[in-house]
């Protein structure tokens, strides 16, 4: 039975969201519960108590949905069930169950720009023919000759158009096995809408939308100018292809469904939206008040390692983001990215660590930084566990579409994805049950035994201990969840600022050690050496004089 709990979870019923801090769960690498060396959501039941030590507010999860696994879920087949090797609806209704007795929320990823080849709609598509109404749900163009219809390129790499047997050409922003939806067709509209009533109705919190800037494209489908510039970076840039004004329509529309929803039950159901553009401006305008909650701040994730980047960053999303309305979504790691460890270790995918030390400390910091900032933040799995990427999987068992469509030029993101290790001295670190097949989807190194959460637990310098220190001031310091930013002047290299009248947060990108800028009564630090000085890539907390 679907659940419809009104149980009253953790801050008031309205905009939990704000300040709220959000686990995202990649369902396939989170936890084992049969043995079967794939993830799935009994295994993300059974941590629910981790999730709730660590401190967290709500855990988001990727795709669950039954899917050829393409793209690892985000190629849905349908948006109303649950992949076998995740287990069941019923599985899904026991983590709402138990997710909410624990005080924790939960966001579910939904996919409405593309589906699967395997969908219902498409597979009838493809026998329906040229100019059939079948066709008319997605983008069936004929080309000129041998060639695609437009110029357009894979975010994924090679072109966005794939033909069929009868001649025709469809469109697909991503992988061939992900055809995009016209979302100018009705039945496209009412069909999603129906999704989220039926995750709403089973008690899911709220919705994650992949590429909530996609899902208009540009009538008549025209070439675009700089197609190879996207080929080469990935960067959404296509302005036929992206962030048509019709899209904001749809945010309306959802939008009054999760008020319906929140009216009735009492429990804020919230939109969040992944909004990939490079303009804040335009970013700000998918949240205003009828719109989505929230939307990803990337440019934070992106930001360089120095104090004038993130002085920028921050400035600019508190000026435009929380300018419309909402709250920023700081977030440094997701399963897109490499992970912040090695980007600021300077390491990259088939191209080494870089030095992890240096790494390890500015993300340390960074964790302080982001944790301390107005609005929410969303941690990615293991992020706690100061996990670096997997650099050097094996060529041969990469399995992200994106490391095949460019011919190995881009590495793709599977160094993100290893499933994580919980226990140092078992088979898989724990993450399978002990008998299990011991072999996960993707293979975990030997140095994950380092990085193991039980290891990691009895450790009072641990990256793990730091965040739950971090979470669990967050949550008793009422100024972190409400009080403005206020900078506060600073020698080169340094950022510093405070939070209402009785917390700062200070951090120091340089190179070198420098004086502390706020007196006060240290609260916690990135670094153990730091006091009266902050030591090269450090962040303190401290509660100001007067405030003790």
């Amino acid at each position: 039975m679907p659940v419809t709990s009104c149980l009253p979870l953790r801050g008031s019923a309205r905009d939990w969201w704000r300040s709220a801090v959000v686990y995202q769960v990649y369902v396939r690498s989170f936890a084992d519960s049969d043995g079967d060396g794939i993830g799935d959501l009994d295994g993300v039941r059974q941590r629910l108590p981790y999730l709730r030590s660590l401190g967290v507010d709500a855990l988001w999860l990727n795709p669950f949905y039954p899917s050829p696994q393409h793209d690892h879920g985000y190629d849905v087949a349908d948006y109303r069930g649950v992949h076998p090797e995740y287990g069941t609806l019923e599985s899904f209704d026991r983590l709402i169950r138990d997710a909410h007795r624990l005080d924790l929320r939960v966001i579910v990823d939904v996919v409405p720009n593309h589906c699967s080849i395997e969908h219902p709609w498409f597979t009838a598509a493809l026998a329906a023919g040229p100019g059939s109404p079948e066709r008319a749900r997605f983008h069936f163009a004929d080309g000129h000759g041998d060639q695609p219809p437009n110029n357009w390129r894979s975010i994924f790499g090679g072109s966005a158009w794939e033909r069929v047997p009868d001649g025709q050409w469809y469109l697909h922003t991503f992988a061939a096995e992900q055809p995009d939806f016209n979302w100018r067709h009705r039945d496209v509209a009412a069909a999603f809408e129906e999704v989220l009533r039926f995750w709403f109705d089973r008690g899911a919190d709220g919705l994650r939308i992949d590429v909530a800037h996609g899902l208009h494209k540009a009538e008549g489908l025209p070439d675009h100018e700089h197609a190879d510039h996207d080929e080469l970076t990935g960067d959404p840039i296509n302005p036929h292809a992206w962030n048509q004004p019709e899209v904001h329509e749809v945010w309306r529309s959802w939008r009054a469904i999760a008020e319906e929803y929140t009216q009735r039950t009492g429990r804020e159901r919230v939109l969040v939206g992944e909004v990939g553009l490079l303009d804040t401006e335009q970013l700000a305008r998918y949240q205003r008040p009828d719109e989505l909650h929230q939307t990803f701040f990337f440019e934070f994730l992106r930001a360089e390692w120095d104090d004038r980047s993130l002085y920028d960053v921050i400035d600019r999303g508190l000026e435009t983001i929380a300018g419309s309305g909402s709250s920023v979504a700081w977030v440094l790691n997701n399963h897109d990215m490499p992970r912040s460890v090695t980007r600021y270790a300077g390491g990259a995918p088939g191209a080494g660590p870089g030095d992890l030390e240096l790494g390890v400390a500015r993300a340390r910091a960074a964790a302080l930084l982001m944790l301390a900032l107005p609005g929410s933040a969303y941690l990615y799995q293991g992020e706690e566990l100061g996990l670096p990427e997997v650099t050097d999987l094996p060529e041969h068992l990469l399995t992200d579409p994106m490391f095949h469509r460019t011919g190995g030029v881009r590495r793709g993101r599977d160094g993100c994805r290893v499933p994580l290790p919980w226990r140092a001295e078992h088979d898989s670190f724990g993450f399978s049950p002990d008998g299990g097949s011991g072999t996960t989807w993707l293979p975990q190194p030997d140095w994950f035994a380092d990085h193991a959460a039980d290891l990691l637990l009895g450790s009072g310098d641990s990256m793990l201990h730091l965040y739950r220190e971090a979470l669990s001031l967050r949550h008793r310091i009422p100024v972190l969840g409400s009080g403005e930013l206020r900078w506060l002047p600073t020698e080169p290299g340094v950022l510093a600022f405070t939070r209402g009248d009785g917390f700062a947060c200070a951090v120091n990108c340089s190179p070198r050690p420098v004086c502390n800028p706020v007196d006060g009564t240290l609260l916690l630090a990135s670094d153990a050496e730091a006091g009266e000085k902050l030591p090269s890539n450090s962040a303190v907390w401290t509660l100001l004089e007067g405030e003790a």
